[in-house]
């Protein structure tokens, strides 16, 4: 008796579907450290740091000081948030080790909307982070114009994609599902060494060497609205040299992942 090969069938779209999207999330919400540090915490620091009575209420740009902190906190809450979730890609070479894929095989969703899904997750849950943060400096003393705060919370939400891509590198290179506790104190010196959390002095050795950080660009380009510091060619090429390189690095270990199987 002769077995016919019956061709497997790829749904559009790769098998991408709102039960796949709704379990990632929820498993992503269900850990609360990742929540408390995501949401919590930035908004911790901007408390903290964005209402001391003696300089939040000094001009900066078009704002005050207040809006640069929330500015600053509200993309470092999204870099937290998205290189959690994209390094959610960690749990998916646990899952190959274990047989898991084998079984994802056998249903029509495809290996790379996977992945994709694991990044729209870590987006969302960037946006989350920022609104939180928005949403506590409108209640407070921030000032900038309307425009603004559409303008620094947008630039921020599709800037951090750069971490996502980030923590799905780290995700690969360092497997484990306590990658955040390794990640997670990094992030802070990013920040501190791209000049997220205070301005750079022109001119400075420090101001150079954070030209060269993956926190430096972005920095740049989420506080250029509320500065009013002109647009410069080096932030783009700062985001995207370091883009190329956590997606390029992501690529390469998710490839080499998918030969084990």
């Amino acid at each position: 008796m002769t077995t016919l090969a019956v061709p497997r069938r790829v749904p559009p779209l790769g098998g991408l579907n709102a039960t796949l999207l709704g379990l990632e999330l929820r498993r992503l919400l269900r850990n609360r450290r990742t929540m408390i540090i995501t949401l919590v915490m930035p908004v911790v620091f901007f408390l903290i740091f964005g209402l001391n009575p003696s300089y939040s209420g000094e001009s900066a740009g078009n704002g005050n000081v207040s809006a640069y902190v929330m500015i600053s906190m509200a993309l470092y809450g999204a870099m937290i948030a998205t290189t959690s979730g994209g390094a959610m890609v960690s749990v998916v070479s646990v899952e190959r080790a274990s047989g898991w894929s084998r079984q994802l095989r056998l249903t029509p969703l495809s290996p790379g909307v996977y992945i994709f899904v694991k990044v729209l997750v870590a987006m969302m849950l960037g946006l989350g982070a920022v609104g939180v943060v928005y949403l506590v400096g409108a209640f407070t003393s921030v000032r900038m114009d309307t425009s603004l705060w559409f303008a620094t919370a947008l630039i921020t939400w599709l800037g951090s994609a750069v971490f996502a891509a980030f923590g799905l590198f780290m995700g690969y290179l360092l497997p484990s599902e306590n990658v955040m506790q390794i990640l997670g104190p990094g992030l802070a010196v990013l920040g501190f060494a791209g000049g997220l959390f205070m301005p750079l002095q022109d001119g400075s050795v420090w101001a150079s060497i954070a030209q060269f950080m993956p926190t430096y660009g972005l920095s740049q380009l989420v506080h250029a609205p509320l500065t009013g510091e002109a647009m410069q060619w080096t932030w783009l090429l700062n985001v995207a040299v370091w883009l190329a390189i956590f997606v390029g690095g992501a690529a390469w270990r998710f490839q080499r992942d998918t030969e084990r199987v």
